[in-house]
């Protein structure tokens, strides 16, 4: 039988079948995707092992939830390059016409389709609570496109989903030396 922790910011979460460590809400609504109705997930969860992780959460999330529209079209422009860098490695291909096409770096939105949120906590450094909505992109199928918001205020990380939460993590370098990450406030 299934589990069920409350959040005071989403409400139920019921354990997955597959997963113990994840957590899943019904559908929310989310102001950042124009408000796109996606699940949030909180990922390698232990209620006994992290008893600050559902408060910590919850502050998160009300962060992330405050993002507006606006505040996705202000990384609009980290969202077109991630795209363009991605085409110029592989190189021309016919099917990629729209992408290339774009004249305007806030149309890049067309071509992004948002799937879920997850939230966790990172295991190592700064340990703090991040919030990663893991999309569909027109431009790299095979992996996808993830953004990554330390404590649900800050982008922190575009990229593809390598199931790293920082460029840091991702190549083992410091903290300092990760572009968004460092410029956190």
């Amino acid at each position: 039988m299934s589990k069920e922790i409350i959040s005071k910011t989403i409400g139920s979460l019921k354990q997955d079948e597959s997963f113990s460590d994840w957590w899943k809400s019904t559908e929310i609504e989310i102001p950042f995707m124009d408000n796109e109705k996606l699940t949030i997930t909180f990922m390698d969860f232990e209620p006994e092992h992290d008893t600050a992780f559902i408060e910590e959460a919850d502050q998160a999330l009300e962060n992330f939830l405050k993002l507006t529209v606006d505040d996705r079209n202000s990384i609009s422009e980290l969202a077109y390059k991630n795209c363009m860098d991605f085409l110029e490695a592989v190189g021309y291909d016919e099917d990629d016409e729209p992408l290339w096409k774009i004249k305007n770096p806030q149309e890049i939105w067309n071509f992004v389709q948002p799937t879920e949120i997850y939230v966790s906590r990172r295991q190592r450094r700064d340990e703090n609570i991040y919030v990663q909505i893991v999309c569909e992109c027109d431009w790299e199928q095979e992996h996808g496109l993830q953004f990554v918001f330390r404590q649900g205020k800050q982008l922190t990380r575009i990229s593809s989903q390598d199931g790293h939460i920082t460029e840091a993590d991702a190549y083992d370098t410091p903290d300092s030396e990760d572009e968004l990450l460092s410029k956190f406030n």
